[in-house]
């Protein structure tokens, strides 16, 4: 059996399962946001439930609206508040105290490989980096796991997706999703798991696995994976987390599919407006005026990603006009960066340093761009309307080429401002 199967077999108390099944699995954590919050309460109790199955299985973070931005929010994050302590949730990051719920629930170790994690957010397969079996599901999905401890899936069919090659400088895990999903397309994986292995994944840090994974989902697939290993095991230890071993794949496991990647040559890519695999190298786009520069999200506002972003910054400044956003992805992650003096190189730059937050990725809350303009960012989507505006566009690319740009004023390969 391949580590899907494993893991949904574990879940479901079967000796075996096959793709296009139905099962029924108990769940292993639970975690909702501000925004999905209110409709999942909400539902919670139209079902008629009182009290949530296991409080200590249950996760609440706020990050889309930090702080909050309209008196609704306001409201909506109260409801939240009283939901948690009515029901004895004691793992709740309120705001300054966590950060975007796919980095808290990893850097905290509410995800543990081996396990089945259901989230009310999309990229909850994000959790896939430590080999946990992670999937975004609606609020009333999420309400009945609430409630039940349960859920049903279909057993999804499996895709290995095999990376090789030694990446380039300032050739990143970004790049290497965005030319995946360049390559399949953004239905390429639709309702399948997406196991990624090969030697290129193996040697990624676990913040690089959860870039991968995170964007398994924008080639339309239910999770994406890295069955866990010695990186796996040391992120734990380092952290001082417990581990569990989770699973691997025989040997002989099949797979749906095999697609093999050779990254050897790979440059720097960029994903256009307006579709995540309308993705080119960046010597194709270069020269692109930009109006914003946003690195961050739950997609690459991590701590290798700010030391990436500062050493291009470093005694540099930000060109005139342009408008570039630094969005730590935690607190931790915000504290560790102002202990190596990141945070100061970037506002000597000119670099505005926000809270973490999800706000400005879904153009609900900051750096919400204006007709007419255009962003580059580190964030997973570049949707029509994503980050505000119908009328502005967004191009994706790794934290490098994001602040090379915000630094020429255009889109620029990183590779450029480097020795």
């Amino acid at each position: 059996m391949n580590v899907v199967e494993k893991i949904l077999c574990r879940v479901s108390g079967k000796s075996r399962v096959e793709p296009g099944e139905f099962i029924r699995a108990r769940v292993d954590k639970v975690m909702f946001h501000d925004l999905t919050g209110p409709l999942t309460v909400k539902a919670f109790r139209e079902i008629g439930a009182s009290k949530v199955w296991d409080p200590d299985r249950v996760i609440v973070i706020f990050d889309h609206l930090v702080p909050a931005n309209t008196e609704r929010a306001s409201l909506n994050q109260k409801t939240i508040r009283e939901f948690v302590g009515e029901q004895g949730i004691k793992a709740f990051y309120d705001i300054g105290r966590g950060g975007i719920c796919h980095q808290v629930m990893v850097e905290k170790g509410h995800a543990q490989p081996g396990e089945l994690i259901v989230g009310a957010d999309s990229h909850t397969c994000t959790y896939g980096a430590i080999g946990a079996f992670s999937t975004g599901m609606g609020a009333t999905d999420v309400a009945a796991i609430l409630a039940t401890g349960e859920t049903w899936l279909r057993v999804p069919e499996v895709v290995c997706m095999n990376v090789e090659g030694e990446l380039g400088d300032m050739v990143t895990p970004k790049d290497v999703i965005l030319s995946i999903i360049g390559s399949v397309t953004v239905s390429g994986a639709v309702y399948k798991a997406v196991v990624f292995r090969g030697p290129t994944v193996e040697s990624m840090s676990i913040a690089g696995r959860m870039t991968m994974c995170n964007m398994a989902v924008e080639m339309g697939a239910k999770t994406g994976i890295v069955e866990p290993d010695e990186v796996t095991r040391r992120y734990f230890e380092s952290r001082g987390l417990p581990f569990k071993p989770g699973f691997r794949s025989d040997p002989d496991a099949s797979f749906e599919d095999t697609y093999d990647f050779d990254f050897s040559s790979l440059e720097p890519q960029v994903a256009c407006p307006s579709s995540v695999d309308n993705v080119k190298p960046v010597s194709e786009v270069e020269g692109v005026p930009v109006d914003q520069a946003y690195i961050g999200s739950c997609t690459n506002g991590r701590l290798e990603d700010l030391r990436i972003a500062a050493k291009i910054v470093k005694g540099r400044r930000v060109k005139p006009g342009v408008r570039a956003l630094v969005v730590p992805a935690s607190q931790e992650v915000y504290r560790a960066a102002l202990r190596e003096g990141l945070i100061d190189i970037f506002v000597e730059a000119g670099v505005l340093v926000c809270n973490p937050t999800c706000g400005a990725c879904i153009g609900a809350h900051m750096g919400v761009l204006a007709e007419g303009e255009t962003c580059i960012a580190s964030i997973n989507r570049n949707f029509v309307g994503r980050m505000g505006s119908t009328k502005a566009k967004v191009y994706l690319a790794s934290p490098a080429t994001v602040m090379a740009s915000a630094v020429e004023g255009r889109i620029t390969d990183p590779r450029r401002l480097v020795s």
